[in-house]
Order: structure tokens, then C-alpha cells, then sequence
């Protein structure tokens, strides 16, 4: 029994080699290489055979030979946070189309928000050899990737900085953003305004908290921290009992200020229950916000991906600059939930 026929008996791991194909053409490797690899030298009518026995096996050119050969495999590894966050969606996909223009493929993952797995997932991808990494960061020191970095795997940040190493990042205004969102809250009236946010280890945690204070200093209100302002898990267990609290009591907040996305859609849930009224600015857009009338500080996720590979790309070319921080600004959409006046 020939070697082709094996194959047919063994259909998985097992798959057609170049020889293969040469033997069924009846050519010799190197004609195979030509055809594969689009050279020239070959006849019309030699590469058609050549092209039947591929499509006949099913032949997929072994491109780990070429990374050898060449030093560079085209393709880019992104971790993310949470794939099922609606945020990094729009993200995702503006990576994976600058990455397609620049015929790379994209390599993603999770982290979960774990700064053990963000480390396994991120010296995985480093260990298949991706020309590049774009990270948004689940841990605060990122040391662990100094000897790849050195070695030339390009990399860039995104949505919060690197720790203790110098990298390329690009960011929104988290801290603009929370600061326009609540002092628009004031603005129609509100004195006593909630916070609600993610874990306080998170960076963009910490700057839409600084904002939301930095709005209440600016118009000369003081915050009461314990009453008005609750961090830690975004799970609506966490959360529902956290909104419920600010707007319970003789002096509840009359406005609330959701840190993201998760936190506002509990918020919502919550509000729709009570006949009271309350006014909502959350950070972050969210699906069927306009329907709703949700005001939100709105960041361009698709632009944030978009501008970190497209610097990923420009590394991967030979630019040397000093490592650069780009910060995008964010837009307040006043859709209703926001001006609505103190009740």
C-alpha cells in the first residue's frame, strides 16, 4: 500500500507532506516548492498537475520552515481581558484588520482578569514565536516580559500602562471622561452623587474615581466615601446591594455615576424597580443604551485597537523611537438618564 492511501485509511495527524503531492503529480520536491511558493521555472501544464494533486490531498503549506528561513511568522498575539466584555469586541476586530492589511494573523486570548493566567497566556504566545503582542494588562508588573521584549517581540499596551517595564501604550481618558460625566450630572442640579466601580488594583478604576473627585472638588462638594463611593467585583451579586444602599436611607444619592459597562447594566436594573428617579452617566457605552435613554461616557474601542496595531506594525517595521503614550479622548452622549433633575 502506497503512502497516499495511508493517508486516506489515517485521516487525523496525519497529514499530506510535500512528498505526498510530488509523488502524486509525478514531479520532482523542488517542482512542488516552485508551485507552492509562486516561483518561477515551471511549465503551464506542470503546474496544473501539481495544483490538482494539491487540492486532491488537501496539502497546506508548512509555513514553521519558513519562519525558520525568514525570522518572522506574520502573525500577533492579543490578550484581552474578558472576550465576552461587549467592549473588547470592536477592539478585537480593528486589531484583526490592521493585522489582514498587513498579512498577519491574529492570535487571541483571555486572561480573565488574573495576572497569573495574563503571564502564562502572554510567554505562550511568545513561545510560538508571534512577531508581536498587544496587551491589555490584568497584573501591574510586567518584568516578566523584559527578556522578549529585548529579544524583539514588538509590544503595546492598551487601555492601561505597563508595569516596571518601558513599552509603547495607548489609553483612553478614563480620568477626562468620569470628570465630564459627573460634573454634567452636577450641572443639572445633582450635590449627592454615587461611584460605582471594578477592582480599586485597576488602573482605569483608579483614574474614573480621581475624575469623579476631581468634578466634586471642582464644584465644591464633598464626597462622602463611605456612603457614595463602593469598589470591587462587577458582578451583579456585588453591585445590585451597592446601588441599592446609596439609594436607600433619609438622604440618598440622588445621581449615580457607573465606572463601566457591567456596572451600569445593573444599574439600570436596579432604577427600573424603584418609582423614585434617578439620574445615571454611565462610563462606557452599552447595547441598546440609546433605546433606553442611558447617558454614557462613551469610549472608541475600535479606534483604541485600530491606533495600538497600527504602532505594533510600525515597531515591527524598524521604528526606534522612545516607547510613546497615546491617550484618546472619550464623548459624553446625553441620551436622557443623565439630565434628568434631582427628584
Amino acid at each position: 500500500m502506497d503512502r497516499t492511501a495511508r493517508h486516506s485509511e489515517n485521516r487525523y495527524g496525519n497529514r499530506p507532506t510535500m512528498k505526498d503531492v510530488a509523488a502524486r503529480a509525478g514531479v520532482g520536491l523542488k517542482t512542488v516548492s516552485r508551485v507552492v511558493n509562486s516561483e518561477p521555472g515551471v511549465t503551464p501544464d506542470t503546474e496544473r498537475r501539481v495544483q490538482e494533486a494539491i487540492d486532491a490531498l488537501g496539502f497546506r503549506r508548512n509555513d514553521s520552515a519558513r519562519v525558520l528561513r525568514k525570522g518572522r511568522t506574520a502573525s500577533i498575539g492579543l490578550v484581552l481581558e474578558d472576550l465576552a466584555d461587549p467592549f473588547y469586541g470592536p477592539l478585537s476586530r480593528a486589531v484583526e484588520e490592521v493585522a489582514r492589511a498587513h498579512g498577519a494573523l491574529l492570535i487571541n486570548g483571555s486572561s480573565a482578569e488574573d495576572p497569573e493566567r495574563e503571564q502564562e497566556l502572554v510567554l505562550a504566545l511568545c513561545a510560538r514565536r508571534v512577531d508581536g503582542l498587544i496587551v491589555i494588562p490584568a497584573g501591574d508588573d510586567h518584568r516578566y516580559l523584559e527578556p522578549e521584549i529585548k529579544a524583539g517581540v514588538a509590544t503595546v499596551f492598551v487601555d492601561r500602562p505597563a508595569g516596571h517595564v518601558e513599552a509603547d501604550m495607548v489609553l483612553s481618558d478614563s480620568f477626562g471622561g468620569a470628570r465630564e460625566g459627573v460634573a454634567h450630572l452636577i450641572a443639572h442640579g445633582h450635590r449627592r452623587i454615587g461611584f460605582i466601580g471594578d477592582q480599586p488594583r485597576i488602573h482605569t478604576v483608579t483614574e474614573r474615581l480621581r475624575g469623579y473627585r476631581a468634578a466634586m472638588a471642582d464644584a465644591g462638594i464633598t464626597v462622602e466615601e463611605e456612603a457614595w463611593v463602593s469598589l470591587g467585583s462587577t458582578d451583579p451579586a456585588r453591585v445590585r446591594p451597592a446601588v441599592e444602599a446609596m439609594l436607600a436611607g433619609p438622604e440618598p444619592v440622588t445621581a449615580l455615576f457607573a465606572g463601566n459597562n457591567r456596572v451600569t447594566v445593573t444599574a439600570v436594573r436596579v432604577i427600573a424597580e424603584r418609582e423614585r428617579p434617578v439620574a445615571l452617566v454611565g462610563f462606557d457605552d452599552i447595547e441598546l443604551a440609546d433605546l433606553l435613554g442611558i447617558t454614557v461616557i462613551s469610549q472608541d474601542a475600535a479606534a483604541v485597537g485600530r491606533t495600538a496595531a497600527e504602532h505594533l506594525f510600525r515597531r515591527l517595521d524598524g521604528a526606534a523611537h522612545p516607547p510613546s503614550r497615546v491617550e484618546l479622548p472619550t464623548r459624553l452622549i446625553p441620551r436622557g438618564s443623565g439630565e434628568l433633575p434631582p427628584a
